[in-house]
C-alpha cells in the first residue's frame, strides 16, 4: 500500500492532509523519515506518526462486544453515542455490526468489515441462530412455549415467526433462542401473548457465545474457530 493512502486511513483524513504531513517530516518509517507518499508499506514496516506507531491492517477483522444500554449499533448517529466508542482499532469506522440490537438491549454484538462474513449471520436466508436472556414484567404464560413452538402472527407480517425454542428460567426470566432478525421480534412475541419485556441480553450468535469475562463495554478479537463458524454446516 502507498504510505500516503496509509496515512490517510490511519488517521482519517484526505489524501492531501496525508501529504502535507510526510512534507512536513512527521512520519518515519522503520525510524528514517520518508516524505514520498508512494513508498510501498509492507507488513514488516514500522510506521510512526510524530512517535505514534500506525498498524498496517492485514486481512479482514472480527470481534466481539458487551454491549451496554445506551448505545446504538449504527457507525453513526447524530443523537446517540455508537458502540464504536469502545473500539479502540485502527479505521475503526469502517466496521460494522452484524446483526445490531437495539439501543436498550445489552450483549453480544459481532463487529467487522468482512461484508459476506455478516451477511452469514444477517441473511434471513441462513436462518442464524440467536439466543436471548429476556426478563418479564409479568409472570410467563404455561402455554408460551408450545405457542412459540409452533409460530407467533406479529402484528402487521404476513407470516408468522419461524418455530422458537424457549426455556422458562424462573416465573419471569426465559431464554429464547430464534432463527430469524425481525425487528424488535422478540419484544414483539411476548406483547403478542400478553406480557411485556423489561430487559433483553443477547448471549449467542450462531456457535458463538458471549465471553463470560467480558464486561459491559469491553470487547477482544474473535477466535479463529468462532470466526470459521459462521456460515459452516451445523
Amino acid at each position: 500500500m502507498r504510505l500516503d493512502k496509509f496515512l490517510s486511513q490511519q488517521l482519517e483524513v484526505s489524501r492531501a492532509i496525508a501529504a502535507r504531513e510526510l512534507r512536513a517530516k512527521r512520519v518515519t518509517v522503520d525510524g528514517e523519515i520518508v516524505r514520498d507518499g508512494a513508498f510501498k508499506v509492507q507488513p514488516e514496516h514500522q510506521v510512526e506518526y510524530d512517535g505514534n506507531l500506525l498498524q498496517l491492517q492485514v486481512g479482514p477483522r472480527y470481534f466481539m462486544l458487551n454491549k451496554p444500554q445506551g448505545y446504538v449499533c449504527s457507525t453513526d448517529d447524530p443523537d446517540h453515542p455508537t458502540i464504536l466508542y469502545f473500539i479502540e482499532e485502527p479505521t475503526a469506522w469502517k466496521l460494522h455490526a452484524a446483526g445490531r440490537l437495539d439501543i436498550d438491549t445489552t450483549g453480544l454484538v459481532l463487529l467487522t468489515d468482512d461484508g459476506q462474513w455478516s451477511h452469514r449471520i444477517t441473511s434471513p436466508r441462513h436462518h442464524c441462530e440467536k439466543t436471548y436472556l429476556v426478563t418479564l414484567e409479568s409472570p410467563l404464560r404455561e402455554d408460551t412455549a408450545q405457542i412459540f413452538a409452533a409460530g407467533v402472527q406479529l402484528h402487521g407480517e404476513k407470516a408468522p415467526t419461524k418455530p422458537a425454542v424457549l426455556e422458562a428460567l424462573s416465573d419471569t426470566e426465559v431464554r429464547l433462542t430464534i432463527s430469524e432478525g425481525r425487528y424488535h421480534q422478540v419484544k414483539r412475541m411476548f406483547a403478542a401473548v400478553g406480557n411485556h419485556v423489561v430487559a433483553l441480553h443477547r448471549e449467542r450468535i450462531g456457535d458463538i457465545v458471549l465471553d463470560a469475562a467480558l464486561e459491559p463495554g469491553e470487547y477482544r478479537p474473535l477466535t479463529e474457530e468462532e470466526i470459521a463458524s459462521v456460515g459452516v454446516p451445523r
